[in-house]
């Protein structure tokens, strides 16, 4: 990209580095990565809004993080499992028309205010809390909340999986997960847009798909989309206890896995149960799963699996380690 550069007088070419910069953020330094684009000949900076919410974003999930607050994406999941417009969470907790609003476009919500969206993401807290007192919804939205409650209850092996998932899965959000907590949701709604879009997808060629949608999200907006921690294995990057969200699937129908032999190999075809997962995730989230599977849709999956390899992440990790999604900045879908 050229740009007019006062220093050198002229247009320029530039270029994009990366330096450590000190964000003030609720009166704490915050020390972030931040990538900054500059002049190639005389290295003068530029100011490009795009990277600049970009390191903005990144400061505000360390501060977060190290707060143990709600990423913006997560108090957006607790509203939308109730079925809750935003102004009618806000009007349900007796808060401000925008406070949702805000906060789940990026505003640091207030701790007090943090507390109580961590105990209502549990619907009983939340049936409880409906019960016990006064809130400002009409009695249809009252209504129509305590009916949700009702389908939030699932059955009992939903809630044995949900335990499963708690124990191996949620984290706090942090670098190793794209600053999300483990959404089951998500996964499983990223897992049937791919197996409803591939014929004949191969399990390997879907765990890398995977990794690919959540690391280039992550490089674009600060976040991963399904809070997946991905480990280094011999055929390249996996979700980590891939194998038992797998068999959790199978067990409430989403999925099944079909085992074929060909020239003495097993081949693990991944087939959807159901197409029922649009709701589930963005448009933004489509948008960058989509150009994945534009990306990857003639890969078979010793392709898929040899081109993962030549990314720096999966090059600076050792078998088994955790890759980080600070090499989300190293991904780029085209190579020259």
């Amino acid at each position: 990209m050229k740009k007019y550069c006062e220093e050198c007088g002229k247009d320029v070419n530039t270029t994009v580095v990366l330096r450590e910069e000190e964000y003030n953020v609720c009166g704490e330094k915050i020390a972030v990565e931040a990538r900054v684009m500059t002049c190639c000949e005389c290295g003068e900076e530029f100011y490009n809004e795009e990277l600049d919410n970009e390191t903005l974003v990144n400061a505000y999930n360390i501060y977060r993080q190290r707060h143990r607050l709600l990423m913006p994406d997560e108090i957006k999941q607790i509203r939308e499992q109730y079925g809750l417009s935003q102004r009618s969470f806000a009007k349900l907790l007796n808060w401000g028309d925008k406070t949702i609003h805000r906060y789940e476009n990026g505003s640091l919500q207030d701790k007090a205010h943090n507390s109580m969206l961590l105990f209502l993401r549990e619907p009983m807290n939340m049936a409880d809390y409906l019960a016990e007192n006064e809130v400002g919804l009409d009695s249809a939205q009252k209504e129509k909340l305590q009916h949700r409650l009702v389908e939030l209850e699932g059955t009992k092996e939903n809630r044995i999986g949900s335990k499963l998932l708690d124990v191996l899965l949620r984290k706090e959000p942090c670098i190793e997960n794209g600053f999300k907590s483990f959404d089951y949701e998500k996964f499983y709604a990223s897992v049937l847009f791919f197996a409803n879009k591939c014929d004949e997808l191969l399990k390997v060629k879907l765990l890398k798909l995977l990794n690919y949608s959540d690391t280039i999200f992550y490089k674009e907006n600060g976040i991963s989309i399904t809070g997946t921690q991905y480990v280094h294995l011999p055929y390249g990057p996996v979700p980590e206890h891939y194998d038992v969200l797998f068999g959790l699937m199978e067990a409430q129908n989403i999925i099944t896995i079909s085992i074929n032999f060909e020239n003495g190999y097993e081949k693990h075809h991944v087939l959807p149960m159901t197409s029922d997962y649009m709701n589930i995730l963005s448009q933004e989230e489509i948008e960058v799963m989509t150009r994945v599977y534009n990306k990857f849709v003639n890969f078979g999956s010793v392709e898929i699996s040899n081109y993962s390899h030549e990314e720096v992440g999966y090059k600076e990790t050792q078998k088994g380690e955790i890759i980080s999604y600070n090499y989300a900045k190293d991904i780029v879908l085209e190579r020259s």
